[in-house]
């Protein structure tokens, strides 16, 4: 699968949430992640979805997937906060939700104008 293919696969997949149908989405994203496992974006997007259908494990199986790709990355530790708070674990959820607020800090120190 190519770069452009993957893109538009997960946009596709993303319109179809938006679109109230979630299953295709999840076999969408599903087929992305198996076809590019390094992809950030894909395992993002489905942490995102399965999280928004209270289908915590798959979600968080999904976010530390892509943790484990961008461990610094303000979105997944945001992600994974709002899943373990969720799940009823406030020390997690406070330990990422730290790490979302340094790599905004840490954002806004490289980029003062935003």
């Amino acid at each position: 699968m190519t770069a452009d293919e993957l893109q538009t696969l997960i946009e596709d997949a993303t319109a179809d949430y938006a679109l109230g149908e979630p299953v295709p989405a999840l076999e969408k994203l599903t087929r992305a992640t198996a076809a590019a496992p390094s992809s950030f974006e894909a395992w993002h997007a489905l942490a995102e979805v399965n999280f928004s259908l209270r289908r915590l494990d798959p979600a968080l199986a999904a976010a530390e997937k892509a943790h484990a790709l961008r461990p610094a990355d303000l979105f997944i530790n945001t992600t994974l906060s709002r899943i373990w708070m969720e799940r009823g674990d406030k020390a997690r959820a406070e330990h990422f939700g730290a790490q979302a607020k340094i790599a905004d800090w840490k954002e806004q120190l490289k980029n003062p104008s935003a």
